[in-house]
């Protein structure tokens, strides 16, 4: 007869771990966007990292599952031509909400504004009165980076840990 085995929730009842991050190059893979993009976010603060911020040269940004779900709106957000300033407004109400809160959505867009829907009536009743063209289903897309993001290494936030990367520390050691 097999044991039982307890396997490990990938999020807790409160969502995700927010002590979990993941590395640059990870958020860019799993959001679908390149570097530039990612970095350029960072520094006009449209999306920052939650985990660890960039603290100068050598050191690395972790992005939390939240940022990265964040990431991934504003991808497709992008994809669909809505400017980069109704991105904006978008996010910062989106920086209000926890993941739960934001999995519980679905942006519906008429090309040039933004519209925050909570239930299918009022998805409806957006395309009835002609806005809507398209919509983000986010627990769609939280469901997906669930899944995806499970097989990328994370990093969790310690109280020893420390923003410079591995390659920089022995830089700063040889230095010495």
């Amino acid at each position: 007869m097999a044991k039982d085995v307890q396997q490990d929730a990938l999020f807790d009842v409160h969502g995700p771990d927010e002590e979990v991050g993941y590395r640059v190059p990870i958020a860019c893979q799993v959001a679908g966007i390149t570097y530039r993009q990612l970095d350029y976010w960072a520094r006009t603060k449209l999306v920052q990292p939650t985990i660890r911020n960039a603290a100068g040269s050598g050191s690395q940004r972790l992005y939390s599952f939240r940022d990265i779900l964040v990431l991934k709106i504003v991808k497709g957000l992008l994809d669909t031509g809505i400017s980069l300033q109704n991105i904006r407004k978008a996010v910062e109400r989106l920086d209000n909400l926890g993941v739960d809160d934001i999995a519980g959505i679905t942006l519906v867009s008429d090309g040039v504004s933004v519209y925050e829907c909570r239930s299918p009536e009022e998805v409806i009743d957006l395309l009835n009165g002609g806005q809507g063209v398209f919509g983000i289903a986010v627990p769609g897309l939280m469901k997906e980076l669930s899944g995806t993001i499970t097989a990328f290494p994370a990093e969790r936030l310690t109280e020893d840990s420390h923003a410079v990367d591995e390659l920089a520390e022995r830089r700063r050691r040889r230095m010495a």
